[in-house]
């Protein structure tokens, strides 16, 4: 039974672990496993030490040899003195267990194809018959001196971004781990780019297959190592010279500070080791954050369990033998981990939970020194370094009792004027940590006036300026007024230091929203506006509500211009609904913008939506004013319907009824009849009325559409037998209503279902009619025929498999009648790629019963033909000249193939005349065609048919997009068929 690995590499002896001289007999597992690894360390013999990586039947001591079908002995010489170990290596006996029946590593080429169908497609390609041995591949070549550094560079960049995928459990991420290792400590003593990217890939393995653990060996070799590195001890000439090994130190703190992350508490044993690196020559950075981020998790994990940092900010001597991790704490730690961003609790939040430590007299003198000497360096780091080590640092002080955070003044100094965004929301989430425990007045005041003043900086970008306000906006005080968590504008911001703040019509949109914020703040922290003021906040602030209200008013104007509109007047609701004056003018504002543009109808109905009642009801009142007091026409029309049915619910239904009564007239298509109807089940709620019921009766009889008369004769019908209180109830069902015990339902049996949308079988026959190429979209030529009884009010609604095209609009058919010829429609399509698909059907209609239905017919076929589009009509002679230029267009960026065609015994015009003839640019019968064809969204198909043979012709072809092509093929090859 033969055994597998990866390949036979050719080593040199190791004669420092040479075996004793004893018989070996041939090995029965299948692969290089725990049965021959446990064989071989009983022998003192390192699998890598015998260059095991082939197919491998057998090993062989002197004469005894285990015969294999095909290969060859390879010998293994330990040392001088000692027995020769031979080992069998075969070249293939079963192509199933070695890579396409060859041995040795994949070239640089063929990684490159399978790195790129894998991240295409991660998870099909791991389904797939490549994927199963991509993970041993990988790490089995990154052992091979075929393949060069730069390309095991792109295999360990994968393992990096996928290892999760990889190696998904812990058994597998611990095998991969321990292989990278072994990787890392047999590459050459001469420099190699590699060595940083293998402790990486061993630490992501490890973490991300859960594998990291007290009993995991991948663990527990891995930690040592980084910890060694860190220290910037000399690890020897496995990895690398002495000035390699500093820089291995970086990686070695980023790769302990992430195992940090994922078990928290796990290097608090080392945090003596730690700050006594920071006084060392080496990375400064990787040290001061792992160093900062061991504290604050040790004073986490110490402050729930009562403890003191019980002396391990002191260095101890590593002869002792004393572990520097410590699987327990990481196993205390029962909360999710903070975020890595700032994140702080405000001043007062030891009374909320806030865990407070009580260290000893002497842990709190290492905790301060440890900090200040983190302090003292935090100037060496990047601006998002820095504010990182900031927030840890901050935490681990605000978790001292009665210490006061004076370490952080000298750092004032320097952050105060800071440039570097990172740095400046630091200070300010110090300041909401700590207060004026770290901040006086005079350094809240200057903070304040140099965000105000940098945020009216007018060549700021717009990101930076929106962070500058909502510092502002959320500016964290010493002593803020009022209730906690109500928003105000901070005290020492008046009227006069932020007049540079003023929203202006100018700015950019969210800009402006931010400093209308401000300025509905200000406005209603001025409890009375000082008379005589002409130009106060409140006055400056209708006046902008003016300006955005006349953009927004501009007939066929931007949208964005309404939208921006709309949300400025929610804004300002939302701060100001208290104000009688601000509400009053905003009213009136709206109340004109609907009478200038009532296209605005769906924003009207969102903001009623979202506002409170205290402006709500008064809105609803003058827009309903507004839509009764000017019927429309058409487009108008349907904006006043839509308005009338928001806002007609629960009003004086005089008037309502009035204007319903003259739009009737105008409502002759199936989408006004449908919002008219909807205004009426909208008055229906409120109880309805005579003057109702008339309306329901006139349209009941005059509608033409089928749908809307049996609308209204229900609507009629529940008005008459239901009370107010039955009929809301069954207009506007909850889950909370109770039952209905009407009399018409207990002696209708059949009423219930009436109300609902009852499934059939497909009343109607649908099918694709004959293919036409022309229009600047494909589009399906249907046929639909009613099979046994009348349909009325015919929805027919498509969904396409995938997402290879946009969705479809339905279609509307208004009545269908057996016997009469097939009713023609047209559905474009929107192709997002070049492809067939399948489209479902379901049909939604009315019967003459009165019933609403709905089925679901046959799927339909979209074949790759019915995509095509001819290109415009040319002038007389530019034809081929236009094809040339076509052709040539397609390369270099598209594809070439040839393909052939079989023509059966139709011929090649016939095939041409039948399946091809809008395409034609160039036609020299019967030898030559030269056919261009469009294909949605933006791609082309080129064809030149060449001179017909016996069964077919050769078929030259050109696309500027390659997914097209065994589609091309199919289809050729599919035209002989038809």
């Amino acid at each position: 039974m033969p055994f597998v690995g990866g390949r036979f590499n050719e080593l040199s002896a190791r004669t420092s672990r040479a075996p004793p001289p004893r018989s070996l007999r041939v090995l029965s597992c299948r692969r290089l496993g725990c049965c021959f690894r446990h064989h071989l360390q009983s022998l003192q013999i390192s699998s890598w030490d015998l260059g095991i990586g082939g197919l491998c039947w057998g090993l062989q001591d002197g004469p005894r040899v285990t015969a294999a079908p095909q290969g060859r002995w390879r010998t293994w010489a330990p040392s001088s003195g000692r027995k020769a170990l031979r080992v069998f290596v075969a070249v293939s006996d079963a192509p199933s267990l070695c890579r396409e029946g060859t041995m040795g590593p994949l070239s640089r080429e063929a990684w490159a194809q399978r790195l790129g169908a894998f991240r295409a497609s991660p998870s099909a390609f791991l389904t797939g018959a490549e994927g199963e041995d991509l993970g041993r591949d990988l790490l089995s070549d990154l052992r091979s001196e075929k393949l060069s550094e730069q390309t095991k560079v792109s295999l360990l960049t994968l393992s990096l971004e996928y290892s999760d995928k990889l190696w998904p459990d812990a058994t597998a991420a611990e095998a991969a781990a321990t292989s990278l290792l072994d990787t890392l400590v047999l590459l050459p003593s001469r420099p190699s780019a590699l060595r940083r990217l293998l402790l990486l890939a061993a630490t992501t393995a490890v973490v991300s297959g859960g594998a990291l653990g007290p009993t995991s060996g991948a663990s527990c070799r891995l930690l040592p190592l980084l910890l060694g590195l860190a220290s910037g001890r000399d690890m020897g000439r496995s990895f690398g010279t002495t000035s390699e090994q500093r820089h291995l130190q970086a990686t070695a703190c980023e790769c302990l500070r992430e195992l940090e992350r994922c078990k928290p508490g796990l290097l608090a044993g080392a945090l003596g080791m730690l700050r006594s690196l920071l006084g060392q020559m080496g990375p400064i950075q990787p040290v001061s954050l792992l160093l900062a981020l061991v504290l604050h998790n040790t004073l986490v994990v110490q402050s729930r369990s009562g403890a003191g940092l019980q002396g391990r900010l002191v260095a101890e001597d590593s002869s002792t033998g004393s572990c520097p991790w410590d699987w327990t704490m990481a196993g205390e730690w029962d909360a999710h981990l903070k975020p890595q961003t700032p994140s702080w609790p405000t001043a007062g939040g030891e009374e909320r939970g806030f865990p407070v430590l009580e260290p000893s007299p002497e842990d709190t003198r290492e905790l301060k020194a440890a900090v200040a000497q983190l302090l003292d360096t935090s100037y060496l780091l990047t601006p998002v370094s820095q504010a990182q080590l900031l927030w840890l640092l901050g935490w681990a002080l605000r978790g001292l009792r009665g210490q006061p955070p004076v370490l952080f003044k000298p750092q004032l100094v320097r952050l105060l004027g800071t440039a570097h965004l990172t740095l400046l929301h630091s200070v300010l989430s110090l300041k909401a940590a700590f207060g004026e425990a770290l901040f006086t007045a005079q350094d809240e005041g200057l903070l304040l006036r140099r965000l105000t003043l940098v945020a009216q900086h007018p060549a700021l970008p717009s990101p930076t300026h929106l962070f500058y306000l909502h510092c502002v906006l959320s500016f964290p005080e010493n002593c803020p007024l009022g209730p906690e968590g109500e928003e105000a504008a901070p005290l020492l911001l008046g009227p006069q230091l932020c007049q540079g703040l003023m929203p202006s019509l100018l700015h950019d949109p969210m800009v402006l929203l931010a400093r209308l914020h401000l300025l509905c703040l200000l406005c209603a922290d001025d409890e009375e506006e000082e008379k005589g003021q002409l130009q106060g906040p409140q006055w400056f602030l209708q006046e902008l509500l003016a300006g955005l209200q006349q953009r927004a008013a501009l007939d066929g104007g931007p949208r964005a211009l309404a939208t921006l509109c709309f949300q400025a007047s929610y804004l300002v609701t939302s701060c100001l609904t208290r104000r009688p004056a601000v509400r009053t003018a905003l009213i009136h504002g709206l109340a004109q913008l609907y009478r200038a543009r009532p296209s605005l109808a769906p924003h009207f109905v969102d903001l009623l939506d979202q506002v409170n009642p205290e402006l709500r009801e008064p809105l609803r009142e003058v827009l309903l004013q507004e839509v009764v007091a000017r019927p429309g026409k058409n487009e108008a029309l349907c904006w006043h319907l839509q308005m009338l049915a928001k806002v007609a619910e629960g009003a004086t239904q005089s008037a309502t009824l009035g204007f319903l009564q003259a739009a009737a007239v105008h409502c002759t298509d199936w989408g006004l009849q449908q919002a008219l109807l909807r205004v009426c089940r909208a008055l229906l709620r409120t109880g309805g009325g005579d003057g109702l019921a008339d309306l329901l009766q006139k349209l009941a009889r005059q509608l033409e559409n089928a749908d809307g008369r049996d609308h209204a004769r229900l609507y009629y019908v529940l008005l008459s037998h239901l009370s107010s209180s039955k009929l809301g109830m069954a207009l506007g069902p909850s889950l909370a209503a109770p039952a209905l015990a009407s009399s018409l339902m207990a002696e209708n049996q059949g009423f219930a279902s009436a109300l609902m949308v009852q499934e059939t079988s497909a009343p109607v026959q649908l099918s694709v009619g004959p293919r036409k190429a022309k229009g600047p979209l494909p589009v399906l030529y249907l046929q639909v025929q009613a099979l046994g009884a009348p349909v009325y009010s015919l929805e027919l609604r498509f969904r396409v498999e995938g997402q290879v095209y946009k969705p479809l609009e339905a279609v509307h058919i208004p009545c269908l009648r057996p016997g009469q010829p097939a009713h023609s429609l047209y559905l474009p399509l929107q192709p997002r790629c070049p492809a067939p698909a399948r489209l479902h059907v379901r049909a939604l209609y009315s019967t003459p019963a009165g019933l609403t239905c709905h089925a679901h017919l046959p799927p339909l076929s979209v074949t790759f033909a019915d995509l095509f589009l001819p290109f415009p009509e040319l002038p007389k002679g530019s034809e081929l000249c236009f094809f040339d230029e076509l052709w040539n267009s397609c390369l270099p960026k598209g594809v070439e193939s040839r393909v052939w065609c079989p023509l059966g015994p139709q011929g090649l015009e016939a095939l041409v005349s039948q399946h091809l003839e809008p395409f034609v640019v160039v036609a020299q019968p019967p030898t030559t065609y030269l056919i261009a064809v469009r294909l949605p969204p933006d791609s082309m198909l080129l064809l030149r048919l060449e001179k017909a043979q016996v069964d077919g012709v050769p078929v030259a072809l050109r696309t500027d997009d390659w997914a097209v092509l065994p589609l091309v093929g199919d289809y050729l090859r599919g035209l002989a068929a038809h």
